[in-house]
């Protein structure tokens, strides 16, 4: 339905204790985590619901939650900033949640603004690199989400210690984090899924950051050393597509590398795959590494964001250099030569992501971090007990 305002409303809600805010619903990693911290909310004592900035109902997303049955408001695209920015001052007024929850970075100045004279608690977030979301947004815009609201929950410990040494102005007064969570059930490695693939897997959008050019040229290499019926599928999609595609046929890698688009189902992407490869240039915390160890697959990443701390060197895959691409090369085929160490570092990796990904945990984390930021939280009280 849509209300008087105009905003799409979807399972409109009598209350609301906690109240969302992102900006779309597409298939991405914050849109993921979103997910998964909303299905695993008790539903009952905390009352979720999510502002979708831009409403989109086809974005993949946007239908899982619908499906929880979580309260939807969607504000039309074709909105300005600012129409926005009012409507949704007066929803939070009318809703009046205790938290107002930012997730993702061009969306913390809103939660922030529709928060004041409310009482509620706004929370921003940063999920990458901030010189990089600030260059990318503009400036002033940049400012705004950067430094409010007062308290941002991070992914990431490696962008939390970039943005204090980029500059002090652009920083929140309080950075707590909060690393990702997974359904590992969704990703549970068997017998089956430890067994050898039959193509090395790679998963993003077609992005500048992700560095795929990186990653074609690492084709190449791996080529040279005479591995030629190896296969790469990337899967994922992006406005480089044309262009990755021409240095592919230019480096004459065409026939050992497959762009497969946008996949909706990674769990059985990666289950068919040998390894991951992960060439990216900037990350925070990056779902796909955590999601391939998950499915109990050995991974050669850069070392870009939290990948360090995420794959152990040597033990669950291999950690390069970004600047390394012999290294790069020389690691895959370690891995593409020596089935026995695939397959003992992809059940390390599975055991990793079982002590460390649990779902529970982000979301314990997650409410602890509103609470160290200031939610007075009254759950005793919603949950009826005196």
């Amino acid at each position: 339905m849509i209300n008087r305002h105009g905003i799409v409303v979807k399972n409109k809600a009598a209350r609301c204790r906690l109240l969302y805010v992102v900006g779309q619903l597409g298939l991405g990693g914050a849109e993921r985590q979103l997910f998964y911290l909303l299905a695993s909310l008790d539903r009952y004592l905390y009352q979720p619901a999510l502002v979708a900035w831009n409403f989109n109902p086809d974005e993949k997303y946007y239908r899982d939650i619908e499906a929880l049955k979580i309260p939807i408001y969607g504000l039309p695209a074709q909105w300005s900033p600012i129409a926005k920015l009012r409507e949704f001052r007066k929803l939070a007024r009318t809703l009046a949640p205790e938290v107002i929850h930012s997730y993702g970075f061009y969306t913390n100045f809103a939660a922030y603004y529709a928060a004041r004279g409310t009482g509620a608690l706004a929370i921003g977030s940063l999920r990458s690199d901030l010189a990089r979301s600030i260059k990318s947004g503009g400036v002033i815009r940049g400012a705004l989400n950067s430094r409010l609201p007062h308290c941002h929950i991070s992914n990431s410990v490696v962008c939390v210690k970039a943005a204090h040494q980029y500059s002090s102005f652009f920083v929140p007064k309080q950075y707590v984090v909060v690393r990702n969570g997974l359904d590992l059930n969704s990703f549970r490695a068997s017998e089956d899924t430890l067994a050898e693939g039959t193509y090395v897997a790679s998963v993003g959008s077609l992005l500048p950051v992700k560095r795929w050019d990186r990653l074609l040229r690492v084709v190449q290499k791996v080529m040279s050393v005479g591995l030629k019926e190896v296969r790469f599928r990337l899967a994922g999609d992006g406005p480089l597509r044309q262009t990755l595609e021409k240095l592919a046929a230019d480096l004459g890698v065409s026939q050992a590398v497959e762009f497969l688009g946008t996949t909706h189902d990674v769990p059985a992407f990666l289950r068919g795959a040998k390894f991951l490869v992960h060439t990216s240039e900037s990350e925070g915390c990056p779902n796909v590494v955590m999601e391939a160890m998950a499915a109990g697959k050995a991974i050669v990443a850069t070392d870009a964001g939290d990948v360090p701390d995420l794959v152990v060197d040597g033990k669950t895959g291999f950690v390069v250099r970004r600047t390394d691409e012999e290294a790069l090369a020389s690691c895959i085929v370690t891995l593409l030569t020596n089935s026995d160490l695939v397959q003992q570092m992809g059940k390390n990796a599975r055991a990793k992501a079982e002590q460390e990904f649990e779902l529970s945990t982000f979301v314990a984390r997650t409410l602890d971090a509103y609470r160290s930021a200031g939610w007075k939280d009254q759950s005793h009280v919603w949950n009826g007990v005196a």
